[in-house]
């Protein structure tokens, strides 16, 4: 057989494994897409209150920001569960892939950001005593930064799976108290009184801790404690960013007005906005 017959019996060959010219589009029921993403269910969530055709860009993003918090309380707990088995590289992996969706997260005010009084004034009444502060999933992702307030938990006794998730969520370590076990497991002089603390309050400074993060900042900066600093910090990096943005946000489109739900609005947020997460990480460089 000739060279050219052997190239068209390949070619041939290769024609009947080739993928159909068009995709399969007949199922008996619904598209294995959506059965998988559940694209029907999400894009019919959306139940405006107002006339306004801008409420509908406010309640889309809204619902894309709960979906991010989803992902990232599932990375977080993911990282807390690997430090508390020492799994270090698991956990840093669990970070990185949360900074890519802090990120996302962050752009979701882009739509909102340039919002003028009279657009949002236009349908503000829809969202009623509905404020930010009462998502419960964002409350989940404040509590894993060591955020935790019992007072929290109030607006969701009327849920209780809800409310169930948040009060396991304040009683369990935060994020940051499994790093910090990590480390005193790992020989570093982190003192009882942290490591023993009510973990179902919030998260104070210590100036031990500060000392332990400086001396592993001294050190070599690829030691994989030093590591999982700055991928903790790449974190709170964004949660600052998150903060300040929906700072800014808030202040175009209302001023220093009171915010929906009772809220002191922009007020409240400048307060927020001043804190960091994960402190001795950022005081620790002032020493190294």
């Amino acid at each position: 057989m000739s060279h050219d017959a052997d190239h068209d019996t390949d070619h041939d060959a290769g024609r009947d494994t080739e993928a159909p010219a068009t995709p399969h589009l007949d199922f008996a029921g619904t598209t294995p897409y959506e059965d998988y993403v559940q694209a029907d269910v999400l894009t019919h969530l959306q139940q405006p209150r107002s006339d306004d055709p801008g409420e509908m860009v406010f309640l889309v993003t809204t619902q894309v920001m709960e979906l991010w918090f989803t992902v990232i309380v599932h990375e977080w707990e993911t990282a807390a569960t690997a430090l508390g088995s020492d799994d270090v590289p698991t956990a840093i992996a669990a970070l990185k892939r949360s900074v890519h969706e802090l990120d996302a997260l962050n752009a979701s005010w882009r739509p909102l950001g340039r919002l003028t009084p009279a657009q949002f004034n236009s349908y503000r009444s829809a969202l009623g005593d509905g404020s930010g502060f009462q998502s419960a999933m964002y409350r989940r992702m404040e509590f894993l930064l060591g955020e935790k307030s019992a007072s929290m938990l109030v607006p969701h006794r009327g849920a209780p799976r809800v409310h169930a998730e948040l009060k396991k969520a304040l009683h369990e370590p935060s994020l940051y108290d499994e790093v910090l076990r990590l480390l005193y497991r790992r020989g570093h002089p982190v003192p009882r009184a942290v490591l023993d603390r009510d973990v179902s309050k919030k998260y104070e400074p210590s100036p031990e801790v500060e000392a332990v993060w400086t001396r592993l900042y001294a050190g070599d900066e690829n030691d994989e404690l030093a590591r999982l600093g700055e991928a903790l910090t790449d974190v709170a990096e964004l949660v600052w960013r998150w903060r300040n943005d929906h700072l800014v946000a808030t202040r175009r489109a209302m001023g220093a007005k009171a915010g929906t739900g009772g809220s002191a609005g922009v007020a409240w947020l400048e307060k927020r906005a001043g804190k960091n997460v994960f402190p001795e990480l950022w005081t620790a460089r002032s020493h190294v």
